[in-house]
């Protein structure tokens, strides 16, 4: 006997039948048929049994019990004269001989019913997450959580990678320390102040970035960890407000070719093997470059399930008359063999406003090969137009178009979500089931800031820029427009999911500075913003890369869920907030004082 148990609830098969076990377990159900005689079901983390009560003994014991009570059941399995095909455990039954109160529920109702839980409101359900936990289907997502986990572990362990733990308690990051009038949608570190260091604050680190880096620094070849990160920002349905985990993981002396081969041999098994859909990529992943992939997607995050793309229609349409299109550019995106009614057209149109921001247009090519509904009228008006648009876009009867304008990203952002939105609506035009990978390449370096008006960073700093030192230089002369340099960065991108960003990093202090300098910063900046990394790199450091696919996003997209909390055993809600536990939660005057903080009232 185990855990006081001979057997779990999911256990028990016919071959068993005559014996006498022990099983515990929480009390699902019970349901009285006759005097002293009822069916109740015993639920364990391992499945269901039915246990008959058949006697007063037996049923004065069970009976002033309530729901979701732990008991302990000693009794003979016998044949169930009613099996139940659907549980494995449906063709015996338990007649009990014992029947112990291990844990009683005080509640007569509870918050919502276990099984059924999911359609319970989402605050009761953090609320009491242990109870929603219970419910098996919810159980189910941990459970393969655990099982991703363990397997990325393994799969890891035999690339040769070995698994290095980094601190939890270190420094503020520059990006954590922005004021938030600079930069409201991006992420803040949280703070963790110092007792023995009055005035100061450990930060919880957003990523191990500059660890691992360090690592490679310090004679390490290969390294991973399943990483803790920690990031104060909004929540999505893909982004779980302050903790998330990623698969973390660095190499020495390597290139973007080395961390694709790692990542394309590591991630198709298991999404195969754990995926919802058991179909997956197979290596090489496809790879595109980020102004492609804006192009043809209106995207860098493209869904390649998903076979619509996106066309410039602008020399076109530009001059067709119609107000929103003049000196902008214009998208579209053609859907074939749509039939699509029009009030599903409508609602589109405004889901897509919704989404985007911007109004979207459209037009059809009907049965007969005319161009009708929406804008058709402008596009009707010329002849040549309507033969310039049937030819860019290889219209046939039946095709729904949609359009987007504006200034070039929003009318690519626009027709991206056009894209996404078509493709799941119109039939034939996704093929769901299956997990499309790939990787996105040549993001720029960087770009115009939207509030300074200056060049700044695009994505990563850390990121070697292409061609190195003489790239830059170039720059700096005037040969090429700072706009036009790439990054040797790079994104994975799953079902259009971004599951991880990496980089080539750069490891030459003098390439570093230099690109530091082009976003008006000096070598002092360097120095002060990571002075352990600068240093470490002045005493010889190899190149080196790496990439950390998201666990939670990995884990949301094989489950099939929509909302990444549904993966996350203790989730925060929406706000960053632990309804079950209270936090966060105030703290007394007196651990305030220890720590040297004052905390004052908002005017």
């Amino acid at each position: 006997m185990t855990q006081s148990r001979t057997h779990t609830c999911g256990e028990l098969r016919l071959a068993n039948a005559g014996e006498t076990v022990t099983l515990v377990g929480w009390m699902e159900n019970i349901r009285e048929v006759g005097n002293n005689f009822a069916f109740l079901v015993l639920r364990d983390f391992y499945g269901t049994t039915q246990v008959v009560i058949e006697n007063e003994e037996m049923m004065n014991i069970v009976k002033p019990l309530n729901k979701e009570s732990t008991i302990s059941v000693t009794g003979i399995v016998r044949e169930r004269t009613s099996k139940n095909p659907k549980l494995p455990t449906g063709d015996i039954e338990i007649a009990p001989t014992e029947i112990t109160v291990l844990g009683r529920c005080r509640y007569n109702e509870l918050p919502f019913e276990i099984n059924h839980s999911r359609a319970a409101d989402e605050s009761q359900r953090l609320k009491y997450r242990y109870l929603d936990l219970r419910n098996p289907e919810v159980k189910a997502n941990i459970i393969l959580r655990c099982n991703v986990v363990s397997a990325l572990r393994t799969a890891m362990t035999e690339h040769g990678f070995l698994e290095i733990t980094t601190p939890i308690l270190t420094a503020s990051s520059p990006e954590g320390r922005r004021r938030s009038g600079e930069r409201p949608e991006g992420a803040r570190d949280y703070l963790v102040p110092a007792r023995k260091h009055p005035g100061k604050f450990y930060a919880l680190p957003q990523a191990p970035q500059q660890f691992k880096q360090l690592l490679m620094t310090a004679g390490f070849d290969r390294y991973f960890q399943i990483a803790p990160c920690f990031r104060d920002e909004d929540a999505r349905g893909d982004r779980s407000p302050g903790e998330f985990y990623q698969m973390d993981m660095e190499m020495a002396f390597a290139s973007q070719e080395d961390v694709f081969a790692v990542i394309e041999d590591v991630l198709p098994p298991i999404f195969a093997k754990y995926g919802t859909y058991n179909i997956a990529s197979s290596a090489p992943f496809a790879r595109i470059p980020y102004r492609q992939a804006m192009e043809e997607f209106g995207s860098d995050k493209p869904d390649l399930r998903i076979d619509l793309r996106v066309k410039d229609v602008t020399d076109i349409l530009q001059n067709c008359g119609f107000g929103p299109f003049e000196n902008n550019i214009v998208k579209a995106v053609p859907v074939s063999n749509c039939k699509l009614a029009r009030k599903a057209v409508d609602k589109l149109c405004a889901d897509v406003e919704v989404q985007a921001g911007q109004k979207p247009y459209w037009f059809k090519v009907d049965e007969s090969g005319a161009i009708a509904g929406g804008i058709a009228k402008f596009i009707n008006a010329d002849e040549k137009t309507v033969e310039a648009v049937k030819s860019a876009l290889s219209l046939e009867p039946n095709t729904l178009v949609f359009l987007s304008a504006g200034k070039r990203e929003e009318a690519q952002k626009t027709a991206g979500v056009m894209r996404r939105m078509l493709g799941a609506a119109c039939e034939g035009h996704m093929d769901k089931e299956r997990y499309e990978f790939c990787w996105i390449v040549d993001f720029p370096m960087y770009e115009i800031g939207e509030e300074s008006g200056e060049l700044e960073f695009c994505h990563n700093p850390f990121s070697m820029p292409s061609g190195g030192m003489e790239t830059l230089l170039k720059a700096e002369r005037g040969e090429i427009d700072p706009l036009d340099i790439l990054a040797d960065q790079y994104d994975l991108v799953c079902n259009g999911v971004e599951l991880s960003s990496g980089a080539v990093r750069n490891h030459d202090p003098e390439i570093m500075v230099k690109a530091f300098e082009m976003v008006r910063l000096g070598e002092d900046d360097v120095k002060a913003k990571f002075p352990a990394m600068y240093n470490a790199f002045c005493y010889g450091a190899p190149p080196h890369a790496g990439i950390a696919p998201g666990v939670d996003r990995m884990v949301m997209l094989l489950s099939g869920e929509e909302s990444i909390r549904e993966v996350i055993a203790f989730p925060m809600n929406k706000s960053a907030q632990d309804v079950m536990m209270d936090a966060p939660s105030k703290v007394t005057e007196a651990q305030l004082k220890e720590l040297h903080i004052a905390v004052t009232e908002e005017e």
